[in-house]
């Protein structure tokens, strides 16, 4: 049995989340998930900017956590925050960065994991009617995923309709915010909040693996829960010359408790870079 078995994690969504976390937590941990009744999160920042978020995404998803556990009275605690733009390392294309934390006071750690979705459906299109959006809705992936609609100022505006999911309630909205917008332009995104984007829920579920086996790993100094990556260190060399680049040489593991930590060679056992990584080789 591990450190949670048979044990209860305060989960805090108002999104479904549990339908892709409780199955990973349950299995690798023997933890059962429970959403707090009557939990608002957009309390804490909306998707659709209502609300705006006070704080960055790693506060914002630890103060959910805690919120669930307020409610719940649970010692443990669980949320997820997800973020999309540009990719943060191939800019030209779009990515979703999601986080989750898990609270645990009992042993008084915080850890979180995150997930660079590569394989997303963020996105937006301006236009005038629902025919001038029909090669960007199979990127979309409308109906099964859910659109919202704008007015168009200058950029997105003032929401018009969330959650959208057929053709007469999309054509509709467009209506309503082409006469509402100077431009006659309808701003239309995708809907990133997980109960209404399976492919965001698909990543979602792949972190909570990933973090539940983590807190499966026990410590090999203390055996507290939670061994694993916490940072890396640059400088592998250069494969022509030996001159350190900016590529990852060592992988820093540690505890969440004690202070035990263990450098590591990379886990793909490349011991030099390619010299077009190098700033002496390839300036």
């Amino acid at each position: 049995m591990t450190a949670y078995g048979e044990r209860t994690v305060s989960l805090a969504t108002k999104h479904a989340k549990e339908q892709a976390i409780a199955r990973p937590f349950r299995f690798a941990l023997g933890l059962e998930v429970l959403v707090p009744a009557g939990l608002d999160t957009d309390a804490l920042g909306t998707f659709t900017g209502e609300i705006p978020r006070e704080g960055t995404p790693l506060e914002i998803c630890e103060r959910k956590a805690r919120l669930g556990m307020k409610i719940t009275k649970l010692p443990f605690g669980l949320a997820n925050e997800g973020s999309f733009g540009p990719h943060p390392f191939i800019p030209f294309i779009p990515a979703g960065v999601e986080l989750m934390t898990f609270v645990d006071d009992e042993r008084g750690f915080v850890l979180t994991e995150s997930f660079i979705c590569e394989k997303t459906n963020y996105g937006h299109c301006e236009a005038r009617n629902i025919d001038e959006l029909a090669d960007w809705l199979p990127q979309a992936g409308f109906p099964t995923h859910a659109l919202i609609v704008r007015t168009n100022r200058n950029g997105p505006g003032k929401p018009i309709a969330k959650g959208v999911t057929t053709a007469a309630d999309l054509k509709a909205a467009m209506a309503e915010a082409t006469a509402r917008s100077d431009d006659g332009v309808a701003w239309v995104e995708t809907d990133m909040r997980a109960h209404l984007n399976p492919t965001r829920m698909r990543s979602i579920r792949r972190l909570a693996f990933k973090l539940a086996r983590r807190l499966a790993t026990p410590c090999p100094s203390c055996s507290a829960p939670g061994w694993g990556q916490t940072v890396t260190t640059s400088g592998l060399p250069c494969s022509w010359c030996g001159t350190p680049t900016q590529m990852v040489r060592h992988e820093i593991f540690g505890c969440t408790v004690c202070d035990h930590r263990e450098e590591r060679s990379r886990r793909d056992g490349l011991q030099n870079a390619p010299p077009q990584n190098c700033p002496l080789c390839n300036p």
